[in-house]
């Protein structure tokens, strides 16, 4: 393998590897970064990480003089590449697996491996693909992912289930960590009845699309699910992400049927009162007090070890008073997702969840779980 090519094109397809690569030893390959050469109608280099479960592949425009393939330490590779200088980067394979690297008047020996010893990425089949808007694939992950559990004995729960509605219209992202949800519908151009419905996409994935999906040049992606794996394409770059096997509990079991106690807040003005009260919460349940009474909602917490803490918000409310605990970082985590200037916080009673809208699409929800105090 020889080849040169633009360093800020290494540097940008090198970068896109390091939340993939494997940190831990049980298969060292999986800290490497497969580099193959190709000649022909379009000389290129794909790089390419996997994890067993995540997978990217790019391919970048060089000039390849001898095609070739070899792995190398990601890492080590990026870090080297970070601090070169803004030079065309040639790179050659010896025959002993190692990697020259050079740059203007830089040069750098890499040892490496054999690239038959790497793990095989699934091929993407572009006929089993979907297109959709790059914008609508950020907002389906960034008002769902927070809520994916983090506990792996709960592995049906540490993803975001995907599923079609209205015979492929609108899709759907549902996330539940237990204690609380986070719901998304989405319209879609067409098409979309072609994936398979009722999948569970796992987070590692979903942080990963993300990435994809907010680069400059992302204007959309090509989505598909094929056996037990998601593909996604955005022009030259392929992820692959392993189904998470299991079945997703039925949410909608969990969503209030009736929320009479309705009000209207400030994003800002919510978040800020939560986090300043939250302050002197118990450290470990981040309890805070949620209370309407006639022309307020009032928040306080107390921690018997530092004091307690209150703060007061005019709300237009009318109602019956009714108090009602909840997990503080819950609540700051769904309005981050939101974005939203204005939200609406639904009650019904002191033992039925809180749901919360942002109040410019009602298509997005979250639903907190009420704790007590």
């Amino acid at each position: 393998m020889k080849l040169t090519i633009p360093r800020s094109e290494l540097h940008r397809g090198l970068s896109r590897l390091q939340a993939i690569v494997e940190k831990r030893n049980s298969m060292p390959i999986l800290a490497n970064a497969l580099l193959r050469a190709t000649k022909g109608d379009r000389s290129q280099l794909e790089i390419a990480a996997t994890d067993l479960e995540v997978g990217l592949r790019g391919t970048h425009g060089a000039d390849v003089s001898k095609a070739g393939s070899l792995t190398v330490s990601a890492r080590k590779l990026f870090e080297i590449v970070r601090e070169l200088p803004d030079e065309p980067v040639s790179l050659a394979a010896t025959s002993n697996s190692y990697l020259e690297i050079q740059c203007n008047r830089v040069r750098f020996t890499l040892a490496g491996t054999a690239a038959e010893e790497f793990p095989t990425l699934p091929e993407v089949s572009p006929a089993a693909l979907v297109r959709l808007p790059a914008t609508v694939v950020a907002n389906l992950i960034e008002r769902t992912m927070y809520a994916a559990s983090v506990d792996e004995t709960r592995y049906n729960l540490n993803g975001v289930h995907f599923e079609l509605l209205e015979d492929g219209a609108k899709i759907r992202m549902v996330a539940t960590d237990g204690h609380r949800l986070a719901l998304i519908d989405r319209q879609v151009a067409g098409g979309a009845n072609d994936l398979t419905s009722g999948v569970i996409l796992p987070r590692k994935g979903l942080a990963e699309l993300k990435r994809l999906v907010d680069e400059e040049d992302a204007d959309e992606i090509e989505l598909g699910i094929e056996g037990n794996s998601a593909l996604v394409r955005k022009n030259d770059v392929t992820l692959t992400m392993r189904l998470i096997e299991g079945e997703f509990p039925n949410y909608r079991q969990v969503m209030p049927k009736a929320t009479t106690r309705r009000v209207t807040l400030s994003s800002d003005a919510l978040s800020s009162a939560l986090r300043r009260v939250a302050l002197l919460s118990v450290e470990r349940s981040k309890a805070v007090r949620v209370e309407l009474t006639s022309g307020h909602l009032r928040l306080s917490a107390n921690n018997p070890d530092l004091g307690d803490a209150s703060e007061e918000l005019d709300i237009d409310y009318e109602g019956e008073s009714i108090a009602v605990g909840f997990n503080a970082r819950y609540l700051l985590d769904s309005l981050a997702a939101f974005r939203t200037k204005e939200v609406e916080f639904c009650l019904e009673d002191e033992l039925s969840p809180a749901v919360l809208r942002p109040t410019e699409d009602p298509d997005t929800l979250a639903v907190v779980m009420p704790m007590r105090l």
